[in-house]
C-alpha cells in the first residue's frame, strides 16, 4: 500500500448532506424497514422468552425473558447496523456507483465513508428503540435507567458499523457477506450472553467472549434494565469506541486502496 492510504481521516461537515440523501432513500420504504428490522428480534424475545423463559428459574436476578430482552437490543442493533453497511453500502460503492457520483464533488472518501458508517448507526438506533418500546410495553422493565439504553444502542450501532465497513471494502459481491455473518456474527451471539450467561461457557470461551465487543454493550445493557448501574461502565463504553474507531480507519484505508485502483 502506498503511505497515502493510512494518513489520518480529514473529515468536514459535508457528511451531512449524503446522510440526508440516504435518509431520503430509506423514507420512501420506511415501514417496511422498520418492520423487518423489529420482528426478528421480536419474534426471538417472546418465543424464546416466554417458551424457554417458563422452564427456566430467574438468571441473574431476573426472568429469563428480561434477560433475553437486554442481549436483543443489543443483537437487533448490531444486526441493522452489519446489514445496512454490507449490503446497502455495497450496493452504492459497488453497484449503483453512487460513491463515484458524490466524489465528483467536493466531497472526500472520508465523509462519504463516515457519513455511511453514521447512517447505518442511525438506522441501528431505531432498531434498539423499536425493541425498547416492546420492553416497556411488556413491562418487562419500568427502571429510568433503561433509558441509557438509547446512546447505547447508538454507540453499538457505530461500533458494528464501522467492523462491518471492513468487509464492504474488501468484498467482491454479496456472497462474501455470508462469510462474515457465519462466522463472526453468528459465534459472536452464542459466545457473548445474549441467549445465557456468559460465566456458565468454559474458561477458554470466556476469554475469548471477554474480547468481543458484543459482550461489552450486554454486560453495559443487562444491568440497566435491572434498575442497576453497570460495573465498569466507562471501560465498556470504551472498548466499544475502540472498536469504532479502529474499524473506521482500517475500513477507511481499505476502501482508499480499492477505489483507487
Amino acid at each position: 500500500m502506498k503511505p497515502s492510504f493510512f494518513a489520518l481521516p480529514r473529515l468536514s461537515l459535508r457528511f451531512i448532506p449524503i446522510w440526508r440523501r440516504n435518509f431520503m432513500v430509506w423514507k420512501k420504504m420506511a415501514g417496511s424497514s422498520i418492520l423487518g428490522h423489529l420482528a426478528d428480534p421480536v419474534i426471538y424475545m417472546l418465543g424464546l422468552g416466554y417458551g424457554l423463559g417458563g422452564m427456566l428459574p430467574e438468571i441473574g436476578g431476573m426472568p429469563y425473558i428480561t434477560f433475553l430482552a437486554a442481549g436483543t437490543v443489543c443483537y437487533s442493533t448490531m444486526n441493522s447496523a452489519s446489514f445496512e453497511v454490507l449490503y446497502s453500502g455495497f450496493t452504492r460503492m459497488h453497484e449503483q456507483r453512487t460513491w463515484e457520483a458524490i466524489l465528483n464533488t467536493p466531497i472526500t472518501l472520508d465523509d462519504i465513508v463516515f457519513s455511511e458508517i453514521v447512517w447505518a448507526a442511525s438506522k441501528s438506533l431505531l432498531s434498539g428503540l423499536a425493541v425498547l418500546a416492546v420492553i416497556w410495553l411488556l413491562g418487562l422493565s419500568h427502571s429510568p435507567l433503561t433509558l441509557w439504553l438509547i446512546p447505547l444502542s447508538l454507540l453499538v450501532g457505530l461500533c458494528f458499523a464501522s467492523l462491518g465497513m471492513i468487509m464492504t471494502a474488501i468484498a467482491p459481491g454479496y456472497d462474501f457477506f455470508m462469510y462474515y455473518f457465519t462466522l463472526i456474527i453468528t459465534p459472536m451471539v452464542l459466545l457473548c450472553g445474549v441467549f445465557f450467561p456468559v460465566d456458565r461457557l468454559p474458561p477458554l470461551l470466556q476469554t475469548v467472549s471477554s474480547t468481543l465487543p458484543l459482550t461489552h454493550a450486554i454486560d453495559l445493557a443487562r444491568p440497566l434494565l435491572n434498575d442497576v448501574i453497570p460495573a465498569n461502565s466507562w471501560w465498556h463504553a470504551a472498548v466499544l469506541l475502540g472498536y469504532a474507531l479502529a474499524g473506521f480507519y482500517v475500513s477507511l484505508a481499505l476502501l482508499r486502496r480499492r477505489l483507487s485502483q
